[in-house]
């Protein structure tokens, strides 16, 4: 079950590259000749996205649309965010001057992009749904062995702190499962890259960052320490502390990140879910 979530997490990842990659040259190409359209979005793979190109491929075709039918598309998409009006006075913007043939090649190079770019959305929402598959297959029911029971408890503690949705989850389960089992805090903060590294020579002392680590694992512990300042307020709180001292916020993700790993570890050798509302508490009490 881990080796696949492992290599499902990865063809995620690599699945998401390729699709950031088709976005920029998508950008790229509406650059060239329908600048205007780019105002519209900040995800240019996005499905809906891809459907309003195929109203309004050009800006020659943008300036014969009808408000109704904008207003069709947007109801279509639940596009919140732009009202019909708006998006019909930002297509219908004064288009460059460009050379003959330009606006047909890129719209063609377009075209060939969007199949692509359409065929990774499919297949990124599948493997997503794939994670999640297997992810609930790690909850424990009563017909498991003791041992299995043991580790698809460690995945409910896990999945029951802040900031740690599916994709991180399966990065942390998919490569570093061994160290979580051992609860080894120092090998993960280690392999994650948030330990910093320390070069004595004589009297110097300089304190760097950690540069030979995980990278898949860096990039889960930074993400998962960006979100949990947004949905755990002691780590809000240890974010802004170290900001205000003068840390960049890579850095100070990094220290929150680290102390999210202490925290798992303890959890998973206690085997206790997180409680949000355990400082409070242990305060009150104080």
């Amino acid at each position: 079950m881990i080796v696949q979530l492992r290599e499902w997490s990865r063809m995620t990842d690599d699945l998401q590259q390729e699709r950031t990659r088709l976005a920029s040259r998508m950008r790229e190409q509406l650059w060239r000749y329908y600048p205007q359209m780019l105002e519209l979005a900040d995800d240019f793979a996005a499905d809906w996205f891809l459907d309003l190109w195929n109203q309004a491929p050009t800006p020659a075709k943008a300036g014969r649309l009808r408000e109704t039918t904008i207003e069709r598309f947007v109801k279509a998409h639940r596009l919140r965010r732009w009202p019909a009006p708006e998006v019909l006075r930002i297509l219908k913007q004064k288009p460059l001057s460009v050379a003959p043939g330009v606006v047909e090649a890129a719209s063609d190079h377009i075209r060939t992009l969007i199949v692509r770019i359409r065929l990774i959305n499919h297949q990124l929402k599948a493997a997503h749904r794939k994670l999640d598959e297997l992810c609930a297959q790690l909850i424990p029911s009563e017909e498991n062995e003791p041992e299995q029971q043991c580790e698809q408890r460690d995945v409910v503690i896990l999945r029951s702190m802040p900031g740690l949705g599916r994709i991180i989850l399966a990065v942390l389960l998919g490569e570093v499962w061994q160290p979580l089992r051992r609860r080894d805090y120092h090998a993960l903060r280690s392999l994650s890259g948030v330990a910093p590294v320390t070069r004595r020579s004589g009297k110097t002392c300089v304190v760097v960052r950690r540069y030979a680590c995980n990278k898949r694992l860096a990039n889960a512990l930074y993400h998962w320490a960006r979100l949990a300042t947004q949905h755990d307020a002691l780590s809000r709180r240890r974010y802004a502390a170290l900001r205000q001292r003068g840390h960049s916020h890579g850095r100070a993700l990094r220290t929150v990140a680290d102390r999210l790993l202490l925290v798992a570890c303890t959890l998973l050798e206690q085997q206790t879910l997180f409680d949000p509302s355990y400082e409070v508490r242990d305060a009150a009490a104080a």
